[in-house]
């Protein structure tokens, strides 16, 4: 996106209405899974924070943005369940190495469907701009 603002809002909004949407299926008993939750502010920030892997993408080379795929997704895991061990969320481990690294082996599953899904929607929406920009070319 050319425009930063718009560029940390979309993720934002895109989770703000799944969180909305989780909220009312937890309000309904229609699952188990809270929209809104204390600590929630924190997965705000690491969202909005993702955005900046994309402005690091500087060409349109595939290794540059398969990069940038990859920095996101370890970031987020990295920084996310660091703050789930600090602040005694999750399986509440104990505050030692050990701790940290039982959460993040924890949060492996998390980890793995991240970059999958990153790699996936990544490689289509790439592919779905390059496809309209080549196509908008040969109209004008």
């Amino acid at each position: 996106m050319n425009n930063k603002k718009w560029a940390f809002a979309m993720p934002l909004i895109s989770m703000f209405i799944s969180d909305l949407l989780f909220e009312v299926l937890y309000i309904n008993h229609l699952t188990d899974y809270q929209g809104f939750y204390s600590g929630q502010w924190l997965n705000y920030i690491l969202i909005a924070g993702l955005a900046a892997f994309g402005f690091l993408i500087q060409t349109k080379k595939v290794v540059s943005v398969a990069l940038a795929f990859l920095a996101g997704p370890t970031a987020y895991f990295l920084l996310s369940n660091f703050t789930v061990w600090a602040f005694g969320g999750g399986w509440n481990r104990p505050k030692t190495f050990a701790g940290l690294m039982q959460c993040y082996v924890d949060g492996v599953p998390f980890y793995s469907n991240s970059l999958l899904a990153t790699f996936i929607f990544g490689a289509v929406l790439f592919g779905a701009y390059s496809l309209f920009t080549k196509n908008n070319k040969v109209i004008a």
